[in-house]
């Protein structure tokens, strides 16, 4: 073959993107093991291919979970979050961001992308403009966008959902997160009453993107709601949830806490306010009529769950270890019984 036609080989540093040549960049880790076993460059065409995919942030180990309430995942290997990125393979129709995977349209192809290739303040700021809590979807999320992902086809899906967890953590640990207030206010009230999801979402839009004057009521005593009380730390510590709230306290927002908005006080506790949201979950319990339902030691999981909460809120984990404290607040408001798993094999019924 004529030399002018002989291809050149690859640098062997040479990170292939697949976008354009403009796109191409160094690659940052020259090898990496591919699922064959092999080591070879990291190719960005062909990573959904040659990469198995594994947790950035696997799980801490059981023993070490048995004896705290801390979150389940370790830290992320961020080798490997790079090695993850490369799997999303620039699909032409992407339903992982569109209604078909992401309810709030993340542009989930773009930050993998920017993580790929080590733009992690960028990755941010993609992330900030189409989540208000990322810190919260990186951890409870569901992750449909993975259930919607091209490449679980044929094979397993990205790992969106802790791409999304390492790009809004390492925002927080590099100081990129701060307090945004409006830079107009629209002299106007709203009142959210509710801090759940639903409350805090609509409280921050309406300050950050209208300037309105945002209150919200919640009748606990944290913010929060199912984010606080019903989600156990294991799987969202309250720290997280804190630090958001301080957030957005710090952007303008007010909330009122252990303030009981019922439908007798509701006209005189949004007097004054231009418009009112109601952001309020049910805390109802579903009950079963069947068979054995009256039987001792049956319990409504949100009421075992919140009532874990506030104990861990109000008393060092020790308490738990005995059943004499009924005082850390774990008795029953619907039978009066102590609520307490302690050395008990436990079934659930209902998978949410």
């Amino acid at each position: 073959m004529p030399a002018a036609l002989r291809a050149s080989p690859m640098p062997r540093r040479l990170l292939l993107d697949g976008r354009s040549p403009a796109r191409r960049t160094l690659l940052r880790h020259s090898t990496v093991q591919r699922r064959d076993g092999s080591v070879a460059p990291l190719n960005k065409l062909r990573g959904f291919i040659e990469i198995e995919r594994k947790a950035p942030a696997p799980y801490r180990p059981a023993a070490d979970r048995l004896a705290d309430y801390a979150e389940i995942n370790g830290p992320a290997d961020q080798a490997e979050l790079t090695r993850q990125s490369a799997r999303c393979m620039d699909c032409g129709t992407p339903f992982c961001h569109t209604h078909t995977g992401c309810p709030i349209s993340n542009v989930i192809p773009e930050f993998n992308q920017q993580v790929f290739d080590g733009e992690w303040r960028q990755a941010y700021s993609n992330l900030a403009s189409t989540n208000n809590f990322p810190e919260f979807t990186g951890r409870v999320c569901p992750a449909p966008c993975e259930g919607a992902c091209v490449a679980g086809l044929v094979d397993e899906s990205v790992t969106i959902k802790s791409l999304e967890y390492s790009i809004i953590e390492r925002a927080w640990s590099e100081g990129w997160v701060v307090a945004a207030p409006p830079a107009r206010r629209s002299g106007k009230k709203v009142a959210v009453v509710g801090s759940g999801p639903a409350g805090l979402a609509a409280a921050d839009e309406l300050n950050k993107k209208y300037g309105h004057a945002v209150t919200v009521f919640e009748r606990a005593e944290r913010a929060g709601g199912l984010l606080t009380y019903g989600i156990p730390n294991m799987k969202l510590d309250k720290e997280t949830v804190q630090r958001r709230v301080d957030l957005m306290e710090a952007e303008g927002i007010s909330f009122v806490t252990g303030a009981e908005v019922d439908a007798a006080a509701i006209s005189e506790t949004v007097e004054g306010f231009d418009a009112t949201v109601l952001a309020i979950g049910s805390t109802v319990p579903n009950n079963l009529p069947i068979p054995g339902r009256d039987l001792d030691g049956i319990v409504y999981a949100m009421e075992f769950l919140t009532r874990n909460q506030k104990a861990l809120f109000a008393n060092p984990p020790a308490l738990l270890t005995t059943e004499a404290t009924p005082e850390v607040g774990l008795t029953s408001k619907y039978g009066g019984g102590f609520i307490s798993a302690k050395g008990k094999h436990v079934v659930v019924i209902g998978g949410g």
